[in-house]
């Protein structure tokens, strides 16, 4: 009898697990490329303290921020933004359901927003005033993205 209680016991901890990851599509897919713009976030923000001077400005520090924004942007996030994994199906998602139904012009923000790292990634370890050069349109490609996929943020 222990047995078989204990058999049922397992088999509701595991059909309890399934329900719970399908209550939640592409859990995993979300977490990540949000881990990705918590690492933009980090990169750009040490740029931009840089740029208000609220922090001393540092070549190598720069140069490594801006190398890491622009490595981030390399990476094929495809498999991350999957039709399924916008905020009208998984309220932990901050994706507008807009970027899988209609053009948005996404291609064309990713590349501003890889022109713009890259320019910085140019300019960043040369100075303060190349780096406050180029952190506009670093800001403006980052938030013309936002603007079009991402649920805004309070």
């Amino acid at each position: 009898m222990k047995k078989v209680l204990a058999g049922l016991a397992f088999a509701t901890i595991a059909f309890t697990g399934s329900v719970s990851a399908q209550d939640a599509p592409f859990a995993k897919e979300i977490k990540a490329r949000q881990g990705l713009m918590v690492y933009r976030a980090l990169n750009v923000g040490v740029l931009g303290a840089m740029a208000k001077e609220e922090v001393e400005y540092n070549a190598e520090a720069a140069q490594k921020a801006a190398d890491a924004i622009v490595a981030s942007g390399q990476l094929d996030v495809s498999m991350l933004y999957l039709p399924g994994s916008s905020n009208a199906e998984n309220p932990d998602s901050t994706v507008k359901p807009e970027l899988f139904t209609e053009d948005v012009g996404i291609g064309a923000k990713a590349a501003d927003f890889t022109a713009a790292a890259e320019a910085m990634q140019a300019a960043a370890g040369t100075g303060l005033d190349a780096l406050k050069a180029a952190m506009g349109p670093l800001g403006k490609s980052c938030s013309g993205c936002h603007e079009v996929a991402r649920i805004p943020q309070n």
